[in-house]
């Protein structure tokens, strides 16, 4: 009897742990494949009607305000640790803030302030878009303009849609009772999402504004 209960204690603590991967992330990081490939599309656009037209493309984007653009950009790739800043808090199960000074915050303060610098790029390319059309720069002016808004216009609803994503998060953070692992799930897979984001933009910044 006792060999046979050793026997089967063994096999019992020989029986591997097997640790799933979370769906939702997993599923997450394939669609986000997808959307590489689409901006991939969007950026052989720009290249191709570039070669065609060297000198449409260089004339036109001497209008660009970079310096403008590059402080909008800083903002959106700042939104990038305010948003992983977030997701520690979440990884600790911490919702909300213990304290006014910022190394105390949650999820929800870092989410917040996250919002808010999206919402001033998203902001700041509305102005930008506006001084462009006076200066002639419009979707159906030439070649380079139908491949500027296309690009750039595409990428603002990314991250327009990013920041409902952050008001889902905070506001389900909200309603729970207790926060737990699958709001923090949420919290992390909605960073995915958020970093692409500001990744593609670095690549759009490079090659619209300081590509020459």
């Amino acid at each position: 009897m006792g060999s046979v209960s050793s026997a089967s204690a063994l096999q019992t603590t020989s029986v591997p742990v097997v640790n799933r991967a979370n769906p939702i992330a997993v599923g997450t990081i394939v669609w986000l494949g997808s959307e590489v490939m689409f901006f991939a599309g969007l950026f052989a656009i720009y290249f191709t009607l570039r070669g065609v037209a060297p000198d449409l493309w260089a004339q036109e984007s001497a209008i660009l305000d970079v310096p403008y653009s590059l402080v909008n950009t800083i903002i959106l790739v700042s939104s990038s640790f305010t948003c992983q800043f977030g997701v520690f808090a979440a990884e600790r199960l911490q919702a909300r803030s213990t304290s006014w000074r910022p190394w105390h915050w949650g999820m929800v303060e870092w989410f917040f302030l996250t919002y808010a610098l999206g919402a001033i790029f998203v902001a700041g390319q509305i102005l930008e878009y506006a001084n462009l059309v006076s200066e002639g720069v419009t979707l159906s002016s030439n070649a380079y303009g139908s491949v500027f808004y296309l690009t750039t216009g595409f990428h603002g609803l990314h991250v327009t849609g990013g920041l409902i994503a952050f008001l889902l998060v905070i506001g389900r953070a909200y309603a729970v009772r207790r926060f737990g692992h699958r709001e923090a799930t949420s919290a992390i897979v909605v960073s995915y999402y958020w970093h692409f984001v500001d990744v593609v933009w670095i690549g759009l910044f490079a090659v619209i504004y300081l590509l020459k």
